[in-house]
Formats: C-alpha cells, structure tokens, sequence
C-alpha cells in the first residue's frame, strides 16, 4: 500500500464536483489519414473522490453525446446519427474508474468506459495538476488525462464514411474540480 499525500504539494482528501465552464473533454480523430479532426462535448458532470491514499481515489463521469461539437453543423449531424454516437439510442458516454496506479510523476487511473452500450477497460494517463483557492473562496483541483481508444472497439462503425474515419481516437481531458465538502 502506497501513500502519497506527503509528496503531493496541497493534497486535499474529498469529494470533488468537475466544473463544467472550466473543464474540457475532447477528442482527435484522423481524417482521410491526412489530417486530424478535433471536437468536444458541451455538456458533461462527473464526481472525483480524492482518498487519504491517492490509490484509492475514484472518478465517475458522465458525457451527453448529443452535446458533440466539431464547429461544423453538418459534420455534428452525422457523428449524432446511428453511424457513430447514435445518440437517440446512447444518449450517455459514462467512465467509471476501477483502480488507480502511481505512473513516475503521475497516475493510471483504470476504469470502465462505456459508448453505444458496449463497455470496455480503459486507462488514461493522469498528471494531478495541483490543489489551490477558487475564485469565490472553495477550494478547486486540476486534473489533466488522456487515453486513446479503438472506435470500432465499441461499435463505432462509421457507415459508409467510417473508411475515411481513423478507428484511434485520443481523449484529451482538461479538468477543475470544486470540493464539495
């Protein structure tokens, strides 16, 4: 058992609500194996629960796919339809994480993904940012983590345009969190 808290400047155990006006989730996509299109989602609340021993912190988070924004109308519609997202029938992308591991300066922090109902085992890399005082008084924390997934993995066949679609998407994760407690 490893604890870490004394070598994590401002470590603070507790429960932490992701702020969604300060945090991104996104993602980057080959494209026509030339370029790379990048998006991110609009709408999304998860909870990160930082424990007296880091390894046992957890995440729980919560994605609404119909929130996808590539900044092209046009190209949004159709990541919505049944060929990617299918977000009538998935509204939701959720990850809950099942361990976390020290990784050098970092963390691995494994967990469960879920897309278009298929979950699947994920790890993203995770640097703590570090722990301070919010604007109105609280307390924030920053986290940044990324991971990169298999698309058709979960189902994610693209139709006909999937061939110009890459199947490696990397998810890049840019979170403030205020404790909640």
């Amino acid at each position: 058992m490893m604890t870490q808290t004394a070598q994590i400047p401002g470590y603070l155990v507790g429960t932490w609500a992701i702020d969604p006006v300060h945090s991104d989730v996104s993602f980057v996509v080959r494209h026509l194996g030339v370029s790379k299109v990048r998006g991110h989602f609009d709408t999304f609340e998860g909870t990160i629960v930082t424990a007296e021993n880091p390894l046992e912190s957890t995440v729980t988070a919560k994605i609404d796919t119909a929130s996808i924004n590539t900044k092209n109308g046009q190209r949004d519609a159709h990541v919505k339809n049944e060929d990617f997202l299918d977000v009538t029938n998935h509204p939701e992308l959720t990850f809950t994480s099942t361990g976390v591991r020290a990784n050098g300066e970092g963390f691995l922090v494994d967990g469960e993904l879920t897309l278009r109902g298929v979950t699947k085992a994920v790890t993203l890399e995770l640097e703590l940012n570090g722990f301070g005082d919010g604007m109105g008084g609280g307390k924030v924390a920053g986290f940044s983590a990324s991971t990169e997934i298999s698309r058709k993995d979960f189902g994610v066949t693209g139709g006909a345009a999937g061939a110009a679609v890459g199947d490696k998407i990397t998810i890049l994760l840019e979170i403030e969190a205020s404790l909640q407690d």
